[in-house]
C-alpha cells in the first residue's frame, strides 16, 4: 500500500479545515476602523489554531516522508487524526466568539489533546510496521510529545482558572512544534 493517497487526502482536509476557519471570521457591518474591535477575540483565536493547524500540517507531512509503508490500521489510525482536526473550526469560533471564556477554552484544549493523542497513536501504528524501522529510531523517547500531552491535559482544568493561562500553554505547545522534529529529517536524509 502506497502512502500517497494517505498524504494527498490529509492535505486536502487539512486545507478545507483552513478554509472554513477563515471562513468563520466574518465581516464587519460598517466601514469605520471601530468595527474591527469586537472582531478581535476572533481573529486572535483564528491566528491560534491557523498556526496549530499548520504545525500539524507541517509535522505530518515530515512523518510521512520518513515512513517507506503504511497499511489499513495506519489509515485509521490517520483517520482518527483528522477527526480531531476537522472540530477545530467550530473550536475555535467558539472560543473567539465568546472572548476566550472558561469552557470554550476547556473544549479546545480538549480537541488538542485527542488530537495529539491521536498523532500518537498514528506514530505507534507506524513505527510498527517494520519497513518503518528507522521512524522508531529517529523518534527516540518521543519526548516532543509526551510534553506536548501533558501540558494539554493540565491546560484543560486550568481553563477554569485562567483561560490566559491555557492559551499560553496552547501556545508553547505549538513553539515546541514549530519547528518540525529534525531526527525525522536527519532520518530521511540517510
Amino acid at each position: 500500500m502506497t502512502k500517497n493517497r494517505l498524504e494527498a487526502f490529509s492535505d486536502g482536509v487539512i486545507a478545507i479545515i483552513i478554509t472554513i476557519m477563515v471562513l468563520e471570521l466574518g465581516v464587519p457591518h460598517a466601514p469605520e476602523l471601530a468595527a474591527l474591535i469586537p472582531l478581535i477575540p476572533i481573529f486572535l483565536s483564528y491566528v491560534l489554531s491557523f498556526v496549530i493547524v499548520g504545525m500539524w500540517w507541517n509535522n505530518h507531512h515530515h512523518l510521512l516522508h520518513a515512513v517507506k509503508q503504511i497499511n489499513g490500521r495506519v489509515l485509521w489510525a490517520n483517520m482518527l487524526l483528522l477527526f480531531w482536526l476537522s472540530l477545530f473550526p467550530f473550536t475555535t469560533a467558539w472560543m473567539g466568539e465568546n472572548n476566550f471564556a472558561a469552557t470554550p477554552v476547556a473544549i479546545y484544549g480538549g480537541v488538542l489533546l485527542l488530537a495529539a493523542i491521536s498523532y500518537n497513536i498514528l506514530v505507534r501504528v507506524l513505527i510498527s510496521i517494520p519497513a518503518n524501522e528507522g521512524l522508531a529510531h529517529a523518534l527516540g523517547s518521543d519526548l516532543k510529545g509526551k510534553i506536548s500531552i501533558g501540558l494539554y491535559a493540565v491546560a484543560i482544568p486550568l481553563a477554569f482558572v485562567s483561560p490566559w493561562i491555557s492559551c499560553a500553554l496552547y501556545v508553547a505547545v505549538a513553539i515546541i512544534w514549530f519547528i518540525p522534529d529534525r531526527r525525522i529529517e536527519q532520518n530521511v536524509e540517510r
